[in-house]
Order: C-alpha cells, then sequence, then structure tokens
C-alpha cells in the first residue's frame, strides 16, 4: 500500500571528521539511561549477529531508517509547526517568534531559543525529575547544532542592530519514545523551521527619533526562513564490531557507545558528540563519521522535496494523525 501523504521512506547512503569528535569517557549521558528497555542474553546475541550480517531485526540494513511521517503546519497557535513520527517514536515541533534584544556579542543577529518536554506518556521513565534532566540535555544539545550562522542565517532575524531582533522559540513535545531521540528531533525541527512564517516588521521614526516598530497584518506579507543549510542530526550506534543508524530501544540497550553528529546538506559535520559509557578506537571513529556524513547528506534531498510537496497542496492536503 502507498503510504500516505507526509510519510517518506528513507534508506541509508553517507564521509570524515575524526578530529572533531570529542570523547565523554565514561560520563554517561541522561539519554542513555533513559527510556531503556531490557533485553536478554539470547536477545542480545540475536541482535548482535544480524547486526554482523547486515540484517537487524525489523529487516532493514544497518544505514536504514524505519519508516517516517512528517506532517507541517499542525498546530494552529504557532509560527510554524511539525510532526515526525519515526518508527514508533513520536515528535511534536512549534516555533513562535517574537521580538526581543539581541545578544551583546552578535548585536546583529537573531537567535533561537529550545524547550524540550519529555511527556510521561512517552514512557514512564521520563516522569518527575528524569524527564527535566533529559529535556536539559537535549536543549543544550540543540542549542549547540541549530543557534549558529552556519545552520541558519541569523542576520535575517535582526530587525536593528543592537536593539531589537526576532527570537525564536522552538518547543519539543516528546510525545512517544522508542528510540532516536536526536535524529527524529532535528528533522521535527527543519520541518517546523521550513513551515515558520515571520510577520513582516515596519521601523517608523517620529520627529524626536523615537522608533516604533510595526507589524505586517497581512498573513502573506511574510519573511520565510532558508533552511537548506540547516543540519539533521544522525545517531550511530556501535554494536559489536558494525554501527547502526536509527537504532531501537532494543539495539541501543546492546550499544556500548554512540555518535551524534549533525550533517548538512552539502555533507559537511557541524557538531559532533559522542555518548556513552564504552569507548571507541579511532578506526571506528573514522568509519562512523564516514557513514555519518554519508547518510546525513542523503537524508536531505528527499526530506526537502517532502516538505515543498506537502506545502504545494496547500490546504487541499490531507491531515494524518491525531490532528487531523
Amino acid at each position: 500500500a502507498a503510504p500516505p501523504m507526509g510519510s517518506v521512506r528513507l534508506g541509508g547512503c553517507a564521509q570524515s571528521c575524526a578530529n572533531l569528535l570529542h570523547r565523554n569517557g565514561s560520563h554517561v549521558l541522561v539519554s542513555e539511561i533513559m527510556a531503556t528497555v531490557e533485553v536478554s542474553e539470547a536477545e542480545k546475541v540475536y541482535i548482535l549477529h544480524g547486526v554482523r550480517d547486515d540484517l537487524r531485526v525489523d529487516g532493514r540494513g544497518c544505514e536504514d531508517y524505519r519508516h517516517m511521517e512528517i506532517e507541517t503546519d499542525v498546530v494552529s497557535n504557532t509560527d510554524g509547526s511539525a510532526r515526525v513520527k519515526l518508527g514508533h517514536t513520536d515528535i511534536l515541533v512549534g516555533v513562535k517568534a517574537e521580538i526581543g534584544k539581541p545578544k551583546p556579542m552578535v548585536p546583529d543577529e537573531g537567535f533561537l531559543e529550545f524547550f524540550v518536554d519529555c511527556s510521561a506518556n512517552a514512557t514512564p521513565q521520563f516522569e518527575g525529575r528524569g524527564g527535566e534532566d533529559l529535556g536539559t540535555e537535549i536543549s543544550n544539545t540543540l542549542y549547540k547544532v541549530f543557534n549558529n550562522r552556519h545552520s541558519l542565517d541569523l542576520r535575517t532575524l535582526c530587525i536593528s542592530p543592537k536593539e531589537h531582533c526576532w527570537v525564536l522559540y522552538v518547543d519539543v513535545l516528546l510525545l512517544q519514545c522508542d528510540g532516536n531521540l536526536f535524529d527524529a528531533i532535528s528533522i521535527a525541527i527543519k520541518a517546523a523551521l521550513f513551515n515558520t512564517r515571520i510577520p513582516k516588521v515596519h521601523i517608523s521614526e517620529d520627529d524626536e527619533g523615537t522608533k516604533e516598530i510595526e507589524l505586517s497584518d497581512d498573513p502573506y506579507d511574510c519573511m520565510r526562513l532558508k533552511v537548506d543549510n540547516v543540519p539533521c542530526i544522525v545517531t550511530l550506534c556501535k554494536i559489536g564490531h558494525r554501527h547502526v543508524v536509527d537504532a531501537t530501544l532494543q539495539e541501543k540497550a546492546c550499544c556500548m557507545a554512540s555518535v551524534l553528529m549533525a550533517v548538512t546538506s552539502s555533507g559537511n559535520i557541524t557538531c559532533v558528540r559522542k555518548t556513552g559509557a564504552g569507548s571507541l578506537d579511532p578506526e571506528s571513529i573514522f568509519e562512523m563519521t564516514e557513514t555519518g556524513k554519508r547518510v546525513g547528506k542523503a537524508l536531505h534531498p528527499p526530506l526537502l522535496e517532502l516538505l515543498q510537496q506537502e506545502e504545494s497542496l496547500g490546504k487541499t492536503r490531507p491531515k494524518v494523525g491525531f490532528l487531523g
């Protein structure tokens, strides 16, 4: 059967930057101990042998993503929104644009702020403090990946240097967790930024030199963000002597170390981070960065094509999911 509109099957395909890797030693990040499942020794052996033979439990190869569904413009009271389902991982992102003051170090740029809410409905392990700690960790990683001029042209968010700029508040809600949170969240953020429409600003001065800011009421008189360079995060998990992308929770339980890398559409790696208590030898690091670059570069064209195709349908596009 043909997948519903807003769906895409993304296969594997991906090159190097081993010197960018920052080791965390034995420090285990919060995401490594949250949303875990128990796997027996027999199941671990079965998963390890499948990965060794490039045939995972669900039939995918080591560089294949699960089935993905993407839908934009799903939350009415935001300037941009998107929902992504990757397997059973379900992410909702909303973007709100508000006028703020530029940061002193970059007076001619706007900036992004991230807030991640780990719903206890996603997994009981997100209840209370656990969900808060994981949300903070994800927010900090997203800030490093997206809040820089290599991802977005932040100068386009400047209204008046040193005085006013657009601040994009990106709210991420984890509805369901089935592994590979960072990849799904980054794809949802890119889709939401693509969908974001910021009102045009008109600045006028009175006789005393006081500036007044007026926002356009016309919904079509707006600014769109150029998201071609916005990276997607690719997470590679080392299982046995090989590594896989888009690991499920069961596969994650067999993994001792992972590498997260943000990859642009041109194949440039803008951010790298190691997670997990296990170590990685230099050869593994090189192979994982090569794979991450190849997979990340191949991820962007079908994603942008899907977003443009969905937008071209306008209000006639079918709604999917519970928000339809």
